[in-house]
């Protein structure tokens, strides 16, 4: 049976198009938190195959999105590279900033240690390979070189990133040592996933948005770049899709400089502009705002119904603009897969 979101990522305008949700698998499904209980921490959770397939065929079961997605987290990149990263709750990750060259060097990254630290993950995907439905596309996933650098550097989350920022611009050699490491590992990383049965793959530079031209041309389209063309040198087949969200305009440079072929929008992104300037180079993913998908109703109504009829007439993949929250009604998301399915 074809599997309508590779179709789609290959070029092919679909109807109804297909969809899947960043954060599908996740805290607003009960079965999830069941299953995540089961775990002593978050990074225990990622590394065990019997669980994160569990998490990751869940939302499947309610809603038969056309792609699964890898149950993961960004942050295992850094953690297998040998930084310590955990998980506390009711603050998020929490990393030991790495801010310097000495730091870094500590580090004594080796690609064949990297991948056995992350042998779970590949697992997952051969299981999951082997389990999701026929007609189920199966995603791998990584972040993005700066995205994953500001938790590196800033040792958390940040709203500003002022630190990271800062060190970029006063000591630029460390950093793009940083990101060159973080290049090699995530293309590495990536080429393993398809190996071990991803059928495509999807960029998160979740915190593009943040930087001026420039550090995003130096930051993000570059690294992005550099990570598109080495795994096409293994997997020349394998869709690639971007997401450096809150681009802007940008998003247009982006995609024409790292060649990828389906680029992930944000909520503010317009949908005219989208259609007229990113559809006619690659297939475009997006972009509901999550907390449309939280509210449901008529909001949830209007504004999936706009973006299917504004992007519906080319080759487009239902999405959101960024990732489900913890709040959303399971409801709801039955309510959105039927809207986009022509059933409601």
């Amino acid at each position: 049976m074809s599997k309508r979101f590779l179709q789609a990522l290959s070029g092919e305008t679909l109807s109804p198009p297909p969809f899947w949700l960043m954060r599908q698998a996740g805290r607003y499904l009960p079965e999830y938190m069941q299953t995540r209980a089961k775990s002593k921490n978050f990074l225990n959770f990622c590394y065990s195959p019997d669980l994160a397939v569990e998490v990751t065929l869940q939302p499947l079961r309610r809603y038969a999105m056309d792609a699964a997605i890898l149950f993961s987290d960004i942050l295992v990149v850094p953690d297998a590279l040998g930084q310590k990263v955990e998980f506390k709750t009711g603050e998020g990750p929490v990393l030991e900033p790495i801010t310097n060259d000495a730091e870094l060097d500590a580090l004594d990254f080796d690609l064949a240690n990297f991948h056995e630290h992350l042998k779970p993950v590949f697992e997952i995907l051969r299981r999951l390979s082997g389990e999701i439905p026929s007609e189920t596309a199966l995603i791998g996933f990584a972040g993005a070189p700066w995205t994953v650098a500001t938790y590196v550097v800033e040792g958390r989350g940040s709203k500003i990133y002022e630190t990271v920022r800062t060190i970029a611009l006063k000591n630029p050699a460390f950093f793009q040592r940083l990101i060159n490491l973080l290049v090699e590992a995530t293309s590495g990383y990536l080429i393993e996933q398809v190996k071990n049965g991803a059928e495509a793959v999807q960029l998160f530079d979740s915190w593009a948005g943040v930087l001026s031209e420039p550090e995003f041309r130096r930051w993000v389209i570059e690294p992005n770049r550099a990570i598109v063309e080495r795994v096409r040198a293994v997997h020349p087949d394998v869709p690639i899709i971007g997401f450096p969200r809150g681009a802007g305009p940008m998003y247009v440079d982006f995609v024409k400089e790292t060649g990828v072929n389906a680029i992930s929008i944000d909520q503010g992104v317009p949908l005219e502009w989208a259609r007229d300037h990113l559809q006619p180079l690659a297939c475009v993913q997006g972009n509901l705002d999550n907390l449309a998908l939280v509210t449901g109703g008529e909001v949830l109504e209007t504004q999936a119904r706009r973006i299917l009829d504004v992007l519906g007439g080319g080759p487009f993949v239902f999405n959101l603009g960024h990732g489900i929250v913890p709040s959303t009604p399971p409801e709801n998301v039955a309510r959105l897969a039927a809207i986009i399915r022509g059933e409601a």
